[in-house]
């Protein structure tokens, strides 16, 4: 079987609902341009994979993906995958464009195979609990309406995105911990907003609230600047989620002392074949990894990945419309169309 084509076809995509991650970091997108990115074979054979990034995909394929793999054997992905790495080299790809070929690639193994992906990774489990990952809302008593909205639909956990203000969202966190008492798993994500000063002081509230994670409370560029915040705070760091470099710099942030779990992702990591690295590389020092994003491609990483604990379900919305892929005893079970299964039911 050989690469015949790798086509682009652009996708009109609505505006989405409005919100952020926290003051100043917008996280709704305005109607824009996705893609499906397909790899076909002169077997009949295609696989694909999907993205918001239509434009930039699109011109990335056209000068450098498509010629690059017309005519390689499509099963060859672990060849495939070091041959975007070698791209990169020329083009510093986009994170979210690294591993979309992989994705695709993975989807064609699986139709051929008449398997859901999952299966082909070696499948761990076939459900898994799901925890609510806010957006920014916009009081304390809104926050706590979302997360009792949140526990009443079943969800195992919370994971809060709050204003990026320290002093507020360290009282935030205490309130919520407070309200939910001590059973109910609890984390954070700074999405990038402090300076290692700002870090510190809401990483020892945190610590006080016996919260499960701390996350990318600064910007990933310095490994050292999470290693003394590492030092100076006593809540699990969950670090490396959007870091360039896949297993590599991660492995930077483990040796380094800065990590008690790693991210992962298909989205940022290379695609599932990178996401895997990951979440070996992090087994072998007995840390977790924990799956970043919610859709299908990630499920079927946290179906096959044995250090990884939750799946990630956003909620976007209040009133809480909880996600079709997430069971009313909140557990996620496993996708069973054959590839990834964009198109199944719930998806």
């Amino acid at each position: 079987m050989r690469i015949t084509d790798v086509s682009v076809e652009l996708v009109d995509l609505p505006a989405q609902p409005a919100f952020r991650w926290r003051t100043g970091l917008p996280g709704s997108e305005p109607a824009t341009v996705g893609a499906v990115l397909r790899v076909h074979t002169d077997e009949g054979l295609v696989g694909e994979a999907h993205t918001r990034r239509g434009v930039i995909v699109a011109d990335l394929v056209g000068r450098r993906i498509r010629n690059d793999l017309i005519g390689r054997d499509p099963l060859m992905r672990e060849l495939l995958w070091q041959r975007l790495w070698e791209l990169d080299r020329i083009e510093e790809l986009p994170i979210y464009a690294l591993g979309l070929v992989d994705v695709a690639l993975w989807d064609l193994a699986g139709r051929a195979a008449g398997q859901p992906v999952h299966r082909l990774l070696g499948a761990y489990r076939e459900a898994i609990p799901a925890y609510a990952s806010t957006v920014t809302f916009g009081s304390v008593e809104e926050y706590l309406d979302v997360s009792d909205q949140c526990l009443e639909l079943g969800y195992a956990a919370i994971k809060l995105h709050g204003w990026g203000d320290p002093k507020a969202d360290a009282a935030l966190c205490q309130k919520l911990r407070a309200h939910v008492g001590d059973d109910i798993p609890l984390m954070y994500d700074g999405s990038a907003g402090f300076d290692l000063a700002d870090s510190v002081y809401v990483g020892r509230a945190l610590g006080e609230a016996g919260y499960l994670w701390y996350e990318e409370p600064m910007r990933e560029f310095s490994v050292t600047a999470y290693r003394w915040l590492a030092e100076r705070v006593d809540v699990p760091l969950l670090v490396a989620e959007t870091s360039d470099g896949a297993h590599m710099n991660v492995g930077d942030f483990i040796a380094a002392g800065a990590a008690d779990r790693v991210r992962t992702s298909a989205q940022y990591k290379g695609g599932i074949t990178g996401a895997l690295r990951i979440a070996h590389l992090a087994e072998s020092y007995q840390l977790r990894a924990e799956v970043h994003g919610s859709g299908v491609v990630n499920a079927h990483l946290c179906m096959a990945i044995p250090n990884t604990t939750y799946y990630e379900s956003l909620v976007y919305t209040n009133p809480v419309v909880r996600e079709p892929s997430v069971a009313a005893d909140g557990q996620v079970h496993a996708p069973t169309a054959p590839g990834i299964g964009f198109d199944q039911p719930g998806w």
